[in-house]
């Protein structure tokens, strides 16, 4: 990338920056969960068609398309941003703290909204530059399964894309670095859910109970084996319980206890190996002791691949933008899953991560923490990288 270039892009992202800040709080004040995102839906297709865009709404449901179209290119590069909120509480006190009890953006999705539509200013702003034609996809329903990415291509939003780009901020690394890798990026991430059933009764007389929660309690335990003693140390794969109701009294031995979890791996037979050896476990355990169970398994996304000549312009760009020493290239895949993986399925993409960190300002939650929040500074090398990427010669 040539230095005048690199300082033009970096210009127009300051330019930018104050009021992507003010857009990110706005979505940040305002979350909403899966689907039912058509106040941020709104917000990202007013600003494309003051573009000047052709804008599509309603894609996926509630996903927004619009399309840069340059004069004379014959490529199509596809830039993605996530919508959607948890449905966990935010425990900061930021002055733009969630407005709405038990919703907040803490994975980063308002921030990725506000730089895709940064990013959609400065690449209009370069237009008689690009090289491509760019479609900026705006996706609900990142954090449920099945999400919106599938929703969105069976809508046709890969249609006549030959490339796809996603970023996520990332509080692990700090501002102004990037990270990324050939191959398995993210995990296939599973869930299971799991029902106990044994005898209750009075807590006086255990003996005449089979109790459950004693056979979950032993469950738990067992299910540490799995990883540690079943799939092999040079393989990826991670089981956690997250979840353990039984009871309501203290005086009662209820008569069931409900588990559940999630299984995060980046080899399908491994997927597979975990699985079996989840119920193995489970029904040995709880055979043993008179009682039965359920166990209840849904797949989820399947692993994010990155596609190496992607990764290739990812890592130029991002060399070229902050310097060999402040991009992570490759970094170890990492066991969070992303339903970009459908993207990725279909056409050559690259997922990156962008570092949000700041140690100094206590920045250093990761995603899902009820404290999670970014430096807002990284926004600028997010839009940096996008719209160089977006100017891409083919």
């Amino acid at each position: 990338m040539q230095e005048q270039l690199k300082e033009q892009i970096f210009e127009q992202c300051q330019h930018q920056y104050n009021d992507i800040v003010a857009i990110r709080r706005d979505i940040h004040q305002h979350p909403e969960l899966r689907f039912d995102v058509e106040r941020t839906a709104g917000i990202a297709a007013k600003e494309l068609e003051s573009l000047g865009m052709h804008v599509k709404t309603g894609i996926g449901k509630t996903g927004v398309v619009g399309d840069l179209e340059v004069s004379g290119a014959r490529k199509r590069i596809a830039l993605r941003a996530d919508m959607d909120a948890l449905p966990i509480q935010e425990l900061t006190d930021v002055p733009y703290k969630s407005k709405i009890d038990g919703k907040a953006h803490l994975c980063g999705h308002d921030a990725h909204t506000a730089m895709l539509i940064g990013t959609a200013r400065i690449l209009s702003h370069f237009k008689d530059e690009l090289n491509a034609n760019i479609r900026f996809v705006f996706q609900p329903c990142e954090e449920a399964y099945p999400g919106g990415a599938q929703a969105m291509i069976s809508d046709g939003v890969l249609d006549d894309v030959d490339e796809i780009y996603g970023l996520h901020v990332f509080p692990l690394f700090p501002v102004g670095q990037y990270a990324t890798c050939v191959g398995p990026m993210l995990a296939q991430s599973d869930i299971f859910d799991i029902t106990i059933t044994g005898r209750g009764g009075h807590a006086a007389f255990p003996h005449l109970t089979v109790d459950p929660i004693v056979l979950g309690v032993q469950f738990v335990n067992a299910v540490q084996s799995i990883v540690a003693r079943n799939v092999n140390p040079l393989d990826s794969a991670v089981v956690s319980i997250t979840q353990f109701h039984g009871g309501d009294a203290k005086n009662v031995i209820p008569p069931s206890v409900m588990l559940g979890g999630t299984v995060r791996t980046l080899d399908k037979d491994v997927q597979k190996q975990v699985r079996t050896q989840l119920e193995n476990l489970l029904a040995g355990i709880v055979k043993a002791h008179d009682a039965t169970y359920t166990f209840s398994y849904q797949e989820g996304c399947p692993v994010t691949y990155n596609h190496e000549p992607c990764v290739e312009t990812v890592v130029s760009t991002a060399h070229s933008l902050v310097g060999e020493e402040n991009v992570n290239y490759p970094i170890s895949p990492i066991l969070g899953g992303e339903d970009f993986a459908c993207y990725s399925q279909k056409i050559p993409a690259c997922f990156v991560m962008v570092g949000a960190g700041n140690e100094q300002k206590g920045i250093v939650n990761m995603c899902h923490h009820p404290q999670f929040d970014i430096d807002e500074r990284c926004m600028i090398y997010g839009m940096a990288l996008t719209v160089s990427l977006g100017l891409k010669e083919f």
